[in-house]
């Protein structure tokens, strides 16, 4: 994994582990989640979820309390970068910018 991958992973990694309902979702689901944040799709393909609405419901279940801080209107992943500040990798390269809500990549 590339050293600014890493870096992402692990602070993408931080903040759900931070925000955990269990152990379960600390010990196997935010290592997974934050993994597949680097990934270029968008997160709930990645997932291997079938929709945004099922993402939503992921997440609610294993980060509640992350949950209920995203807004309403901003996707999962862009939402997890611009909390740790950064600009997801897939963000650079993806042709769905207009369904991100003001995808500001830079």
């Amino acid at each position: 994994m590339k050293e600014a991958y890493r870096t992402m992973y692990e602070e993408v990694l931080s903040l759900l582990r931070a925000h955990a309902a269990d152990r379960y979702a600390h010990e196997t689901v935010a290592p997974m989640v934050a993994e597949k944040s680097l990934e270029m799709n968008h997160l709930y393909q990645d997932l291997g979820l079938p929709n945004r609405i099922e993402m939503g419901k992921f997440m609610k279940k294993h980060f509640p309390a992350l949950a209920q801080k995203k807004p309403q209107e901003t996707l999962w992943k862009k939402f997890l970068y611009d909390t740790i500040g950064k600009v997801a990798p897939a963000c650079a390269t993806c042709s769905d910018n207009i369904h991100c809500f003001a995808c500001r990549v830079g």
